[in-house]
C-alpha cells in the first residue's frame, strides 16, 4: 500500500512539473502577443513584416523588420552549415573510430566548450576572429554574416556533438554486425547503416543546438555588425532580431511604438524559431521507427 502511495505520489509530482512548465510557456506567450499585437493597429502588418527600412526614430517612423528577418534567417543558415556537419562528424568519430584514450580527452574537451559564457565567445569573435577575417578577406569590416555565423557554429557544436555520440552508442550493435558480416566495410557501415539509424537522436541533437543559435543574443549584438540591411555576401555586415530587440528594448518608450515593435520582433523571432523546431521534429519523427525491430 505504501508503495503504491509513493508510486502515484512520484506521479503526481512529475505531472505536477509538467503542467507547470507548459503553463509557464503559455503565460509568457499570452504576453509576448499582448505587447507586441498592438504595433498592427497603427502600423500594417504587410509593411511590417517587408518593409526594408527600420527607423523607429524617424517622423513618422519606420518598423520594416525585413532585413533584420533576413539576417537571421542567413545567420542560422550559415551557422547550421557549419556546425552540424562538424558536430555529427566529431561525433561519429568519438563513437566509432576513436580510441578509449582518445575519446577520454577529446569528449570532455568538446563538452567543456559549452559551458563558455555567450559573451566570452562573442568577444573573442569581435576582438580576435574579426581582424583576422579583415585581414585575410580584405573586407571592410570582420564584423560580418560570417563572423557571427561561425562563432554561433562554436557554440552548436558541443551539444549536437553530445547528444549525436550518445544517439550512435544507441544503436543496435545487431544492425553493425550484420552489415560487417555481410562484407560491408567500417565505413560503408558508419554511413549506410549506423548513421541513418541514429538519425531521429541526431535530428533532436540538431534541434538543441540550433535552437540556442536561432535565439542568441550577445553574441550576435557583438559580432554581427549591427547593419540593418539585407546582406549581399557573407562578408556583409546584418542586424538578426534578437540583436535588434536586446541593442534598443532599453531605449523604448514603454508602451510606445517602438516598444510595441519590438515586442512584435519578438513574436516573428518566436514563430521563425517554432517552424524549426517543428521541421526538425518531423524529421525524427519520420525515422524514429528505424532500427533492428524494422530491419
Amino acid at each position: 500500500m505504501k508503495r503504491r502511495q509513493k508510486d502515484k505520489m512520484i506521479r503526481m509530482g512529475f505531472a505536477t512539473c509538467a503542467f507547470t512548465s507548459i503553463i509557464v510557456l503559455a503565460l509568457i506567450m499570452i504576453f509576448l502577443f499582448m505587447e507586441g499585437v498592438p504595433i498592427f493597429d497603427v502600423y500594417p502588418v504587410q509593411k511590417f513584416l517587408f518593409g526594408r527600412e527600420w527607423y523607429p526614430t524617424a517622423d513618422p517612423p519606420d518598423f520594416g523588420i525585413f532585413p533584420l528577418l533576413v539576417g537571421s534567417v542567413c545567420v542560422t543558415v550559415a551557422s547550421s552549415a557549419i556546425a552540424i556537419p562538424l558536430g555529427v562528424m566529431t561525433a561519429m568519430y568519438l563513437a566509432e573510430i576513436a580510441g578509449r584514450r582518445v575519446r577520454a580527452v577529446i569528449k570532455p574537451i568538446v563538452e567543456l566548450l559549452a559551458a563558455l559564457p555567450s559573451v566570452v565567445i562573442g568577444f573573442f569573435g569581435m576582438v580576435v576572429f574579426a581582424p583576422f577575417l579583415q585581414d585575410a578577406f580584405d573586407v571592410a569590416t570582420g564584423l560580418n554574416l560570417f563572423n557571427a555565423a561561425v562563432m554561433l557554429a562554436f557554440m552548436s557544436v558541443p551539444t549536437i556533438c553530445s547528444i549525436s555520440e550518445d544517439a550512435i552508442f544507441g544503436v543496435p550493435k545487431d544492425l553493425k554486425e550484420a552489415s560487417l558480416a555481410l562484407g560491408a566495410t567500417h565505413w560503408e557501415t558508419m554511413w549506410r547503416v549506423i548513421l541513418p539509424a541514429s538519425l531521429s537522436g541526431i535530428s533532436t541533437a540538431v534541434i538543441l543546438g540550433m535552437s540556442r543559435a536561432i535565439g542568441e543574443t550577445m553574441v550576435v549584438l557583438m559580432v554581427a555588425g549591427g547593419a540593418g540591411l539585407i546582406p549581399d555576401s557573407i562578408f556583409d555586415p546584418v542586424r538578426p532580431m534578437p540583436s535588434s530587440i536586446a541593442a534598443e528594448m532599453a531605449e523604448a518608450p514603454f508602451r510606445g511604438d517602438h516598444y510595441y515593435a519590438l515586442f512584435a520582433t519578438g513574436i516573428v523571432l518566436f514563430v521563425f524559431t517554432l517552424a524549426f523546431n517543428v521541421l526538425a521534429d518531423q524529421i525524427a519523427e519520420r525515422h524514429k521507427q528505424v532500427g533492428a525491430a524494422t530491419l
